[in-house]
């Protein structure tokens, strides 16, 4: 036990390194964990709560574009790589509602390291912009810091191409809070990098959500006019 709690210190710093009852270490364990879930749920509801206005509006000029063919494309760095591919995952493929055109622009490992190798890891997201965008799209990035040079050339590049930018951010939110080519930054405040990451998660389920309540919305609208139309194209 010893052994294994001087591997883990850097994890569980609450636990003693000289501890062997397992039955305590089990209860410190489930305590901290229980710890983190409350401060998750707290942060991730001030999150929604401090956005909601904002998110919706984001949300409805999202529906807007996918209606005229938008596509989105999303990235970012690291752990915050995973969650840029499971928002457009969540937006191409969902359990309910429609599918619309995005992609993760971090999931082609031959093109990243591709472009990484011959013209710079800060153009890898960038470059791809300029390659497959379009000024209906739409551009995601996810940045725990909001500071990542990749993900701020993208977005600028992004924003001069006429794509709707948005950014999602944590701690004070960095240059992605003050930069003109982002259209909306959620930034997470918190020092947590797993509380930031997760609270991403949750604003981005909620951006999706309000893109599927708008869509149905217009959806029902065009419906209902199709109806009431004297001149029946139905």
């Amino acid at each position: 036990m010893t052994d294994l709690n001087q591997n883990t210190d850097f994890l569980y710093p609450f636990i003693e390194g000289t501890e062997h009852d397992p039955d305590s270490l089990l209860l410190d364990l489930a305590s901290s964990a229980r710890g983190k879930a409350e401060v998750s749920a707290r942060l991730q509801q001030a999150s929604l709560e401090e956005y909601e206005d904002r998110l919706r509006a984001a949300g409805a000029e999202m529906a807007d574009r996918f209606a005229r063919g938008g596509r989105l494309y999303t990235f970012g760095n690291g752990g915050s790589s995973t969650d840029a591919a499971t928002l457009a995952s969540l937006f191409c493929r969902p359990v309910r509602g429609r599918a619309v055109p995005a992609w993760s622009l971090a999931a082609d490992q031959a093109v990243v390291t591709a472009l990484g190798n011959d013209v710079g890891f800060e153009l890898i997201f960038s470059r791809q912009v300029i390659a497959h965008s379009r000024p209906v799209d739409m551009a995601i990035a996810l940045s725990t810091s909001g500071n990542s040079e990749d993900l701020i050339r993208a977005l600028t590049e992004a924003r001069r191409r006429g794509l709707l930018t948005i950014g999602f951010a944590g701690h004070e939110g960095g240059a992605m809070s003050t930069s003109d080519d982002v259209d909306y930054c959620f930034t997470v405040h918190s020092q947590s990098i797993h509380r930031i990451q997760e609270s991403h998660a949750r604003l981005g389920y909620r951006l999706w959500s309000v893109v599927q309540e708008e869509t149905q919305r217009r959806t029902t609208a065009l419906l209902a006019a199709g109806r009431s139309d004297p001149g029946g194209n139905r």
